[in-house]
């Protein structure tokens, strides 16, 4: 045999496969996964690197689309040129004008000459006439006007629809490669890397890679033209007077810097704070009944207002600085026009430099020029974040798995026998890689035989079949099949000759059919019946009304753990593999079931290889060979008899097990002395079956099928995924809600009145500041053109001055209304759009008419836009959600997909879901540019039919010309400041709803009241408990009974243990104890008094409850424990004699903390049976009457469930207690056994009575089926 044992070709392996190099390769997966982080921090990926997913197409593409940007770049300039021009027209046509108005002159050859006068006739003043038709003029830069809207409308459309297209494509190519790539890797990268964090990078990163790859990218290049071009107009048209407004802006330039800093620190401060309210929030809400419980309402509601007065503190100083440097730049600005229309004006009238048109040129250009540069450095932040997003997916893009299950690498043998031998395993998970799991691990697994492995918990056994599947490979030795390493094999040939069946078995989200399929893509239908009769599942999925076709629901959850686990098994099946590895693979099925799929497995046995791992004696004993494991070394050998006789590890195992199974069985009054035997009944199972099958369970009832009976039935589930149904259901619920009206919103803020009002009145005069500022604008133009110089010198000044009051008045409003409330934007822009409609009217009402056509288009361009993107985003996010649900399907279940092979299908999933968002975004280029174009070009267009009537007005009706640009330019602006407004109404309208849910809740009245002081409450609490026909129904599923008519008593300091499969009423039964819903029908009686009339914070404060999952809260131990009482300080001597007798008060003074030790998240820092004690605890320190515990030891292994016992045993003394348990043991004491089925009692009496009358609890016991 070992002369088969030939390592061909191990070079080329070796080359990409680290697990041959030495025994240090062990860590060699930590080091590629985790590390990379911490060099990926100071690697930022470059911006150009950003496009390596780019076809010459795509290059082809942002060429164009760059070309287009910078050409829509040059309008603004361009306008500003044409502007200027028109200035100096206006300012020479109105001289003109002026001076053939005096008396005696006259135009004579185009010059303007004294006529009849002293003067000699030719004595002339020298002004050109006759020159200019205003109109003809007019028409001319209408048309230019139009002819740059045009282009403008070309250029936008292009480079928008050009640069989104290219992104698109860029983003589908790099999200199709990341996915491929993610499903290359080796097992032990997913250990490393959270699949929570992985669905985000999908999602939330290539996004903003997209934002920085797409229009973002076109509008900065855009805007960045636009800026140069203006400066450099600027400095060419006048260099003096732009060196002057340039020295302002480091002034400008500051401000804005310790704004943008200031406004992100206090910003992250706020949310900080908001994000502690939030989590408290969360914890307090998602354990709502264990806060209930303890009643501990009052407590959390302080602990969240606290934290919320953080928040308030910081969004106060944000505020207040806002508003400040909002002021100071505003007030810059208006000083800055002060300074360049007073120096502006000496370079025209003094010096006779420039005309007014250059004037107005260099002080536009630098104006608009800056105002580009600051809208683009606002992309910066969208590239930095890009590149920050890129940096862990193009990481995880270079990197090559270490197994890569995809490659074509690797022998396939012709024929497989099917025998494995581990060579001196030595293996630790890459997640931790300081812990050896498998120690020098020999074993030979011969083919043909069912091998089973077995040993206490974390003995590696699992391990050992994930290294068989080549999850993992060994750090030292290795794993061989039929004498050939198995790194030398094809991974995917191998995992494909390999059927493995698991504990909790992963089905996907499809039909029964489907599922079966995924074990072996070819099948036809026939194969996939006959598997499903082999796995002893064909009847229960006939009985389904739509059979096969039946969808399991996502992680099937729309089944039971005994249907999954058949499923799973027929999956195997199909494969007809050489190689069938049964982990635990019969651990959630009744007797009945796993007898009936034993036998299919056994049948399978010949000419196959059965690794199996199991609990129960009944799989074990078939097996030919055991293997016993320890401590990760195979410790014994042999068959069932040959082991027992060597005493050794399973030789315990059995006794042990055996020796529970008997003890419980006696009917004789031996029972109740025989405990201590029984106690450690599972010393080696995960839990043992009667728990695991309890414990499967359990985890569905939490789960939306709650209180459903054994086998759900499958009806409930039309055709449609399970996700749809629910989040239909959602928004049905949604849309009922009617919006409030604005003054119920306005009333909850009474108190802070005074600062709305004094906030909504600088607001105002903000608003009207802008047509203030056209007026000056307008006026100043207008006085260029008077005869007298010294007067146009005396006016121009005080116009500054005016400048120099609006800046000073700013600093206060801006700082008063303090900006960013919605409320001070709404009431500025209202004052803005009425100011400004006011002045237009006053100077020209026919002129006003003209453009108030184009209002509409002004305004609507700019919204239109802001809900288009929305609505693209919205279907984005739908078409990609589907996208979502398979990646996190797939990594969520990744040793599943893996141990069956499927990576490519649902690649190809993927990719087909991936189509249908790539089409979405075509259609959003094109919509999208086309809105973006026809927002900017309208302002030209705007523009064009005002000039062209303005100058028909101007020679026709008199009109002065500075009207003409006072009328356009307040209405333009104003205009924008509507589209802002507008662009507020979602968010208005979303307000309004969110409020009308506020509302809603805080209107409604609970039928169960915490804070009521009213209700029955008595002096000395006995504790006597009777349901009297009891039936009730959750809220959540009315048509869904849960309890038929419950009825049973127990009297004060007895023990009632409640006994029946999941869904029969058990913890429901508890939950109308503790009065977290009242019964519909009947009632519980406490004391004799009728719960409903009792006082409910005296009623929970007499009860102490112990659950299956205990929620503990991120706080220190002592805090916990404390938690038990809420109505008063617990002294420490309290804590520390409760901790005692919960047998935890030793394992917590070994910690370093000792009492003050964080718990974490719902305790995560600890394990099962330490927060168990914690909880038992916090439910002594209560000192309640009633004690009540449900699945108290369930989760916990042998040795914790005995010390928890024991320390539940000494709680109850002296109480009545309610116990709801799986475990015999747990049970049998109990001085009331009620076993419970579809929420009635169907026999009661003590453990030897019901053993006598050989009934259901009988049956339970001898067989531990579950009763239905």
């Amino acid at each position: 045999m070992s002369d088969s044992v030939i390592l061909r070709s191990v070079k080329k392996f070796g080359e990409d496969n680290h697990a041959f190099e030495s025994d240090g390769s062990c860590n060699n997966d930590k080091e590629s996964s985790l590390p990379d982080k911490k060099k990926g921090q100071s690697t930022k990926v470059g911006f150009f690197q950003l496009f390596r997913f780019s076809s010459s197409t795509d290059i082809w593409l942002m060429l164009v689309g760059t070309l287009s940007a910078i050409l829509h770049g040059f309008a603004q300039p361009g306008m500003i040129t044409v502007f200027s021009i028109l200035t100096d027209l206006f300012i020479n046509y109105d001289i003109e004008i002026q001076e053939l108005s005096i008396p005696g002159k006259a135009c004579v050859n185009n010059t303007i000459v004294w006529i009849n006068s002293s003067f000699n006739e030719n004595v002339t003043s020298g002004t050109q006439c006759g020159l200019l038709n205003i109109e003809e003029e007019m028409i001319k830069f209408a048309a230019i006007y139009i002819g740059i809207g045009v282009a403008v409308f070309l250029t936008a459309y292009i480079q928008i629809c050009f640069w989104v297209i290219a992104g698109a494509r860029q983003v589908q190519k790099m999200r199709k490669v990341y996915f491929r790539r993610i499903m290359k890797m080796e097992i032990g990268w997913f250990d490393c890397n959270s699949v929570g964090g992985l669905n985000t990078r999908f999602s939330d990163d290539v996004d903003k890679i997209n934002e920085a790859i797409a229009d973002q990218l076109a509008i900065f290049i855009q805007r960045m033209s636009s800026a140069i071009c203006c400066f450099l107009l600027g400095f060419y048209r006048g260099w003096k007077l732009t060196l002057v407004i340039i020295s302002v802006s480091p002034l400008i330039g500051i401000g804005a810097g310790i704004l943008g800093l200031s406004v992100s620190k206090f910003t992250d401060l706020e949310l900080k704070a908001y994000a502690k309210a939030g989590s408290i929030a969360d914890e307090v809400i998602s354990s709502i009944r264990t806060v209930a419980a303890f009643g501990g309402e009052q407590k959390e509601v302080r602990r969240y207002e606290k934290n919320l007065v953080f928040a308030q503190t910081w969004g106060v100083r944000k505020g207040m600085v806002i508003g400040f440097f909002t002021g100071y730049m505003w007030c810059l600005i208006f000083l800055c026009y002060a300074l360049a229309f007073w120096y502006g004006s000496k370079l025209v009238l003094v010096e006779e430099e420039y005309t007014p048109g250059t004037l107005i040129q260099v002080f536009l250009s630098i104006i608009v020029g800056a105002i580009n540069f600051g809208q683009a450095s606002s992309c910066l932040e969208a590239f930095a974040t890009g590149r920050g997003a890129a940096d862990s997916i193009f990481e995880t893009i270079d990197r090559k798995p270490t197994i890569d299950c995809m490659s074509e690498d690797g022998y396939k043998l012709d024929r497989i026998k099917g025998e494995i031998e581990f060579h001196n395993v030595t293996f630790c998970y890459p997640s931790r890689p300081n812990v050896k799991i498998l120690n020098n691990l020999c074993m030979v697994i011969k083919p043909g035989e069912m091998t089973a492995l077995v040993g206490p918990s974390g003995a590696g056994k699992s391990t050992a079949l994930q290294l068989i599947q080549r999850f993992y490979d060994a750090c030292e030795g290795m794993v061989t099949l039929d004498g050939h390493d198995i790194r030398s094999l094809n991974v995917q040939w191998l995992r494909n000759q390999i059927g493995i069946v698991e504990q909790e078995p992963v089905l996907f989200s499809t039909t029964i059919a489907e599922n079966i399929r995924y074990g072996r893509e070819e099948a036809t239908m026939e194969d996939i019946v006959r598997a499903a009769k082999d796995a002893n599942a064909y009847n229960f999925i006939m009985n389904l009304p739509q059979q096969f076709d039946t969808l399991v629901g996502e992680g099937g959850s729309q089944m039971s753990g005994g249907q999954k686990q058949r499923i799973a098994i027929a999956r195997a099946l199909i494969r007809n593999p050489k190689i069938l590895i049964l982990d635990m693979a019969t651990s959630a099925l009744d007797n009945e079931s796993e007898s009936m799929v034993q036998e299919a497995l056994n049948k399978m046995q010949h000419g196959h290889t059965i690794i199996s791992v199991a609990h129960r004696l009944s799989t074990v004993r078939v097996a030919d060979v055991i293997i016993g494991f320890e401590h990760g070394t195979a410790v014994e050998r042999g068959t069932h008899e040959e082991l027992l006789e060597r005493k050794g590890i399973y030789f315990t195992l059995v006794t042990l097990q055996s020796q529970g199974d008997r003890t419980l069985c006696k009917e004789d009054g031996q029972g109740k002395d025989a405990t201590k035997d029984d106690v450690p009944q599972q010393t080696f199972s995960r839990g043992g079956y009667q728990d695991s099958l309890r414990a499967s369970i359990r985890q569905r009832s939490r789960s939306q099928l709650s209180q459903l009976a054994h086998e759900p039935p499958i009806s409930v589930v039309d055709h449609r995924s399970t996700y749809k149904d629910t989040k239909d259901k959602d928004m049905f619920v949604e849309d009922e809600i009617d919006p409030v009206s604005f003054r119920k919103i306005l009333k909850v803020n009474a108190p802070e009145w005074p600062y709305m009002l004094v906030g909504a009145l600088s607001a105002a005069v903000n608003g009207a500041v802008t047509p203030l500022y056209t007026l000056v604008f307008s006026q100043i133009l207008g006085i260029f053109s008077l005869p007298d110089k010294e007067e146009q010198k005396s006016q121009i000044n005080v116009m500054c001055l005016f400048f120099v009051v609006l800046g000073c008045v700013s600093i206060f409003t801006q700082f008063l209304q303090a900006a960013g409330s919605q409320i001070g934007m709404l009431v500025s822009s209202f004052t803005n759009i009425t100011v400004a409609m006011i002045i237009a009217f006053l100077f020209s009402w026919k002129l006003s008419l003209v453009i108030v056509c184009f209002f509409p288009f002004l305004t609507l361009s700019g919204a239109l836009q802001t809900r288009m993107l929305t609505n693209f985003a919205s279907q984005d996010k739908q078409a990609l959600e589907k996208a979502g649900q398979i990646t996190s399907e797939t990594f969520n279940n990744i040793r599943t997909v893996a141990g069956i092979g499927m990576e490519k299908k649902f690649i190809e999933a993927f990719e087909t879901e991936l189509e249908k968002s790539f089409k979405i975004s075509i259609r959003k280029a094109n919509i999208y540019g086309m809105c973006f174009a026809f927002s900017q070009s309208i302002v030209f267009i705007a523009n064009a039919a005002s000039y062209r009537y303005g100058g028909y007005l101007i020679p026709n009706e008199g009109l002065h010309f500075s009207y003409v640009f006072r009328v356009i330019s307040s209405v333009v602006m104003s205009a924008s400041a509507v589209g802002r407004a507008i662009s507020y109404t979602p968010s208005y309208a979303k307000a309004k709803i969110a409020a009308a849910r506020l509302f809603q809740l805080l209107d409604r009245t609970p039928p169960i009241s915490v804070y009521s002081g009213m209700g029955e409450k008595w002096d000395n609490f006995q504790g006597k408990i009777d349901f009297v026909d009891c039936k009730f129904t959750y809220p959540s599923r009315p048509d869904m009974q849960v309890l038929n008519g419950l009825s049973v008593s127990v009297n004060p300091g007895q023990t009632l243990a409640f006994v029946g499969s999941s869904g029969c009423g058990k913890s429901t039964s508890i939950q109308l104890l503790e009065r977290f819903y009242d019964p519909d029908q009947g009632k519980v009686m406490i004391d004799g008094h009728d719960s409903r009339k009792v006082n409910v914070q005296f009623l929970r404060s007499n009860i102490g409850i112990v659950s299956q999952e205990p929620v503990l809260f991120a706080c220190s131990i002592m805090d916990n424990i404390r938690y038990g009482d809420n109505t008063k300080e617990i002294p420490m001597e309290r804590v520390i004699a409760a901790a005692k007798q919960a047998q935890i008060h030793d394992f917590i003074m070994s910690l370093p903390e000792k009492y003050e030790t964080n718990v974490g998240t719902q305790g995560s820092q600890l394990s099962r049976g330490e927060k168990q004690r914690i909880a038992i605890a916090r439910a002594i320190v209560r000192d309640p009457k009633i004690l009540l515990l449900d699945e108290a030891t369930s989760a916990l292994d042998t040795e914790s469930e005995m010390t928890v016992q024991i320390a539940l045993d000494k709680a109850r003394e002296g109480r009545t207690c309610i116990v709801i348990a799986h475990r015999l043991s747990t049970i049998q004491n109990s001085d009331i056994i009620a076993v419970m089925s579809q929420g009635i009692v169907i026999e009661k009496g003590t453990h030897e009575e019901l053993m006598a009358q050989k009934g259901a609890y009988y049956k339970l016991v001898t067989s531990g089926s579950p009763i239905s």
